[in-house]
């Protein structure tokens, strides 16, 4: 599992690769809150899932957890490039709802 993130006007993307189970979860949950700590100064985080090989109910917990972090700052959050194993687990959560597609 690899966390990468790129900040560019007003926008921090978050590019997770690998798998996103119970097994990652807490290493990406780490990574992940260490970097939009960092950079509360964003109007918008993304989290690029075009990497991610397999998704499980631990990757949509974490995914809410941030969206609830992100949210107490006033930023908005969404999800892009999921894949269509990913997007399955995504839409059977109703995650969508929360965090939009972009």
């Amino acid at each position: 599992m690899n966390v990468k993130f790129k900040k560019s006007d007003g926008v921090l993307t978050l590019y997770i690769y690998g798998e996103l189970d119970e097994y990652t979860a807490i290493s990406v949950k780490n990574t992940v809150d260490n970097v939009i700590m960092s950079n509360l100064n964003v109007e918008k985080v993304i989290f690029d899932l075009s990497g991610v090989t397999f998704m499980d109910s631990t990757g949509i917990g974490l995914l809410i957890g941030r969206y609830k972090k992100i949210k107490q700052f006033n930023i908005s959050s969404y999800i892009s490039g999921a894949s269509v194993a990913s997007e399955r687990v995504l839409e059977l959560a109703g995650i969508y709802q929360i965090m939009p597609r972009v």
